[in-house]
């Protein structure tokens, strides 16, 4: 009988720091959880009230800011154009004028309730604005919105232009149409304008030679496939200068 009370009162025992144990652990648990619920809504709220100088990447400046009235995809749009400030850019160019040769980028936002949140980014696509044009000015970079897509329209005067479509899908921006136009002065002597999504390319070729100003153009158009796997995105250009779109 003795050494049956032993036996169950080491069990009791037992069973009595188990619980306490056990309780401990309870506790510990839910003070761990409460900690990470907390860390983490700290880096939630710091997340959504970000501005607009938190999406400038080191080294960069704010060179143009696009913003007010645009909508892409039902969110009004903050489209920042940044600039490196790199001082070896800085170079004294044919004419003995110094001038910033650092390179742009393109930051996208959409704005929300608390701030901005990053919809893309790419800080190094764009030649500097002082890039040397030869007998002619550079080409112009323009941001703009239309249709709810995001448009880069690079114009280069008596040139011509040419810009890309970008439409926001599945949180990345994909270029689902480019456009260009090749001019002698007033005269438009070509426009290709290709559409990725259908797969179709569009070429209108001048054919009057005696065309001196817009409207006198006679254009003969034809239509061709293309062939293309995956679009292309915004944040994967390396260099829009050499994004060469005459393969397709």
């Amino acid at each position: 009988m003795n050494a049956m009370k032993t036996k169950k009162l080491g069990v009791n025992k037992v069973y009595k720091k188990s619980g306490v144990l056990t309780s401990i652990n309870y506790r510990m648990s839910k003070y761990l959880q409460l900690i990470i619920c907390f860390v983490l809504g700290i880096i939630t709220c710091e997340a959504q009230n970000k501005t607009l100088a938190d999406f400038l990447p080191e080294g960069h400046i704010l060179f143009e800011k696009y913003n007010g009235g645009v909508n892409i995809n039902g969110k009004e749009v903050c489209i920042l154009i940044t600039k490196k400030t790199n001082e070896d850019n800085i170079i004294m160019n044919d004419y003995d004028e110094k001038v910033d040769r650092n390179r742009r980028g393109i930051v996208v936002l959409f704005k929300n309730e608390n701030g901005y949140e990053l919809a893309a980014k790419n800080y190094d696509c764009f030649s500097s604005e002082n890039e040397d044009g030869g007998v002619y000015y550079p080409p112009q970079l323009w941001i703009e919105t239309e249709k709810g897509n995001l448009i880069i329209h690079y114009k280069h005067g008596r040139y011509g232009f040419w810009r890309y479509t970008f439409r926001y899908n599945k949180k990345v921006f994909e270029l689902i149409g480019y456009d260009q136009n090749d001019n002698r002065g007033p005269v438009t002597e070509q426009k290709t304008s290709i559409n990725f999504l259908s797969k179709r390319k569009q070429l209108k070729v001048n054919t009057n030679n005696n065309a001196t100003t817009d409207g006198e153009e006679i254009f003969k158009e034809t239509w061709e496939k293309i062939e293309i796997k995956k679009l292309i995105t915004l944040s994967e250009i390396k260099d829009f200068d050499e994004l060469d779109l005459s393969i397709y």
